[in-house]
């Protein structure tokens, strides 16, 4: 894609794009020149997708690792749409990026791969995501970011409203991954 039309797309997807929830994470992807990218809950790839567009954009395809963890087929009707794992990785593939799919729940595929996946750059989590797991999951999250990660949260808010995606505070996250060890003292 030509550099101004490249632009152009950004602008879209930072300030037109639908989600409007998304906007946020397109433009700090984008303003932060991500390289490394996590998403709990990769539902029909929509956000994935885009997300390794706008960082591409920035460093170059190449230059981008997105890791999706989902259910992938275990996917329920109550969890929402999703698309099978070869299908996920065969899309993911055509961004030129690299692709690494993990399926399960939050915490058992963090529990298996958190200590690969440093220096992330932008956490996204779903909001059909587990909250069980999503708890005890959050024990790995710190160990995954830098000074400069973002954390974003998807939320539900009452039904029929669209979802918001909140950036999360350190602090909070220090806090929920504290809590996380304590349950599984116990």
């Amino acid at each position: 894609m030509r550099p101004y039309m490249q632009r152009l797309r950004n602008l879209y997807l930072a300030h037109l794009s639908q989600p409007a929830a998304d906007r946020s994470v397109y433009r700090c992807i984008r303003k932060q020149n991500v390289r490394r990218i996590v998403e709990l809950g990769a539902g029909t790839l929509v956000r994935a997708a885009r997300m390794i567009e706008v960082a591409a954009a920035g460093v170059g395809a190449e230059n981008v690792t997105y890791t999706g963890i989902d259910l992938f087929e275990s996917r329920s009707a109550a969890d929402g749409p999703g698309v099978s794992l070869k299908l996920a990785h065969r899309q993911l593939l055509t961004t030129g990026a690299r692709i690494r799919l993990l399926p399960g729940d939050p915490f058992t595929a963090l529990a298996r791969a958190a200590n690969g996946l440093t220096e992330t750059d932008v956490i996204v989590i779903s909001a059909d995501q587990d909250a069980a797991s999503l708890a005890r999951a959050w024990f790995y999250v710190p160990r995954m970011l830098h000074a400069q990660s973002q954390v974003f949260v998807e939320r539900r808010t009452s039904a029929g409203a669209p979802c918001t995606l909140e950036a999360v505070s350190r602090t909070e996250i220090d806090a929920w991954a504290g809590v996380g060890t304590r349950r599984r003292a116990a």
